[in-house]
């Protein structure tokens, strides 16, 4: 898949919601494409989290305490947080199916946020933004 045809999937990521095309252009420069068999774990529940991944075919199980609590399907990221911080996994995610996912690394994002500063007031405004939305479903 070509680097341009990352940018509506990326687009999608609440994340990267506030991004300009160009901004999405220099995350899907800085990500790579990986191919996954299938019963692979791509991130594991309390381990340290170092990449963030974008499923772009497949389906995989999100388990949390060793309960399905979710299937990922095209365009489901997961792993955000391991661009912001490198605090554990919240979740183990398995390969349900062979898998295409796009993969961004900290470092690598990092690059990015140095090249482009105005991308990381974007992306916080997009943190605040969830987060709202959280605490209104929590404390409604």
């Amino acid at each position: 898949m070509a680097r341009d045809q990352y940018l509506d999937t990326l687009a999608q990521v609440p994340l990267f919601s506030a991004c300009s095309k160009r901004d999405l252009q220099k995350i899907a420069k800085a990500s790579d494409e990986v191919s996954v068999s299938e019963g692979r774990v791509l991130v594991e529940q309390g381990t340290t989290g170092r990449e963030f991944y974008v499923l772009l075919d497949g389906q995989a199980t999100v388990r949390r305490n060793g309960r399905k609590v979710d299937t990922l399907g095209p365009g489901s990221p997961f792993g955000e947080l391991a661009l912001l911080d490198r605090g554990p996994r919240t979740a183990t995610v398995i390969a349900d199916t062979p898998l295409r996912v796009l993969v961004l690394g900290q470092r690598e994002f990092s690059g990015v946020i140095d090249e482009v500063p105005g991308l990381a007031h974007k992306i916080l405004a997009s943190l605040a933004s969830r987060i709202r939305v959280l605490d209104q479903k929590a404390y409604g």
